[in-house]
């Protein structure tokens, strides 16, 4: 099989790793890549927003699956031209792939199929929005509607801040994706991921994590993309899954196909766990990053086979898939001033020397100048390991950031400090 992997960061690196590693690949290519991906596939330059060029590069090279891995292409609808063009591929079209490119859609869907999620307000002005405020108790949750890298979300702990918020969204402080705003109720309760794969009929549970969206330790300072992660989530008992499974994933899936939307792909449920069960967040419509990393730490099955057969509709022939018993917890390593102006250039050294610590190293924001490995983004590493326990993967993982030379980066020293606190106590 002749593989297309779109994308170039730590996601997509986890991703080359574990494709690479199918019995069925004969030719990988991926685009852009970056350097820790360049170990697995031929590194390509395509413009993803042209569609055709995407295409015929499919076409002059016998891909036999593309796998898009973040989500600007999918919500773009480069999945919907590749379906169009006869060419299989692992992600969602653009209608569907509006769970994530707006989250009013979603809290629309949520209400016509009865999902528990927060209660919640759309505005398309401010002047709206502010007068949508007075309904909602505080602290209350402001969103840009559209994309914004993960960090569109404001938890507003004032009202004079949530005010703040809205004008600062309407007046383009995240872009486009400020043009509309949601206004959300404050759920309590202990944030995980759940994965799901979807071919639009068959749907199948693939792992749950919690991430470290806070850019600080304690889970304090600005949101992030993910500052790092652990897998499984035992918080999320086979129950709680079941129970997410039957209110929450099967009735989107269900719904969209319904309503001639059908999802095809990995769906990415940001879940609340409250007193009164799982409520849905968000979604992504793609592997979370970096969830992705320690999920691909874990899985034992052919990722290209799975992915293969969600793209064909034939996920109900594949059996469940299989992942390590172990714990994953992954550490990413940011370059100073992230995530507002990151420092670029910095100088990576003795992740050969990590990785023998029984790890494994996955590149983000990283490049190649002169020979040298160097930091060229907000997230630059994804420093991963397996343990018996959350507290083992810890430890693992920490003794190899320490033996990695960066010093213009830093990183969070309390990934997974919940799960470590709870098998301690």
């Amino acid at each position: 099989m002749n593989i297309l992997l779109l994308g170039s960061g730590g996601r997509e690196h986890a991703l080359a790793w574990k494709l690479a590693q199918s019995p069925s690949l004969e030719k990988f290519y991926a685009s852009p890549g970056n350097p820790g991906i360049a170990q697995h596939a031929e590194c390509v330059k395509l413009d993803v927003l042209d569609h055709a060029e995407v295409i015929q590069f499919c076409g002059r090279n016998r891909i036999d699956l593309v796998v898009v891995g973040p989500e600007a292409p999918l919500v773009d609808g480069l999945a919907g031209s590749l379906r169009d063009a006869d060419i299989l591929v692992f992600g969602p079209d653009a209608a569907p792939a509006q769970l994530e490119g707006s989250k009013g859609f979603t809290k629309d869907l949520c209400a016509r199929a009865n999902i528990p999620t927060a209660g919640y307000v759309r505005a398309t002005n401010q002047n709206d929005a502010l007068a949508a405020l007075d309904k909602f108790s505080i602290p209350v949750v402001i969103k840009a509607d559209g994309l914004a890298a993960g960090k569109g979300v404001i938890i507003a702990e004032t009202r004079e801040q949530a005010q703040d918020s809205i004008a600062m969204m309407f007046e383009g402080g995240f872009g486009d994706a400020g043009a509309e705003v949601v206004i959300e109720e404050f759920l309590t309760g202990e944030e995980a991921s759940f994965f799901a794969i979807t071919d639009g009929k068959n749907v199948i549970s693939f792992g749950t994590a919690q991430d470290h969206k806070r850019v600080g330790e304690g889970d304090i300072g600005p949101n992030t993309g993910g500052m790092g992660a652990y897998s499984p989530a035992p918080v999320l008992t086979n129950v709680l899954q079941k129970q997410v499974m039957e209110k929450i994933i099967r009735p989107t899936v269900d719904t969209l196909a319904a309503e001639g939307m059908p999802y095809s792909g990995v769906l990415f449920a940001g879940l609340m766990l409250t007193e009164t069960g799982p409520q849905l967040i968000e979604y992504n419509a793609r592997f979370g990053d970096p969830e992705c990393q320690v999920l691909m730490m874990r899985l034992k099955s052919d990722l290209a086979a799975i992915m293969r057969a969600t793209a064909k509709g034939e996920l109900g022939q594949m059996s469940a898939p299989e992942f390590d018993s172990q714990s994953a917890l992954t550490v990413v390593m940011a370059a100073n001033g992230y995530p507002s102006t990151p420092e670029k250039g910095g100088k990576i050294q003795n992740l050969a020397r990590a990785e023998r610590e029984g790890t494994k190293i996955f590149h983000a924001g990283t490049a190649e100048v002169d020979g040298k490995l160097v930091a060229n983004g907000g997230r630059v590493l994804n420093v991963t390991a397996l343990g018996n326990n959350t507290t083992e993967a810890q430890t693992k993982a920490y003794a190899a950031v320490d033996q990695i030379n960066f010093e213009s980066g830093f990183c969070r020293r309390d990934i997974g400090w919940r799960e470590v606190a709870r098998e301690n106590s």
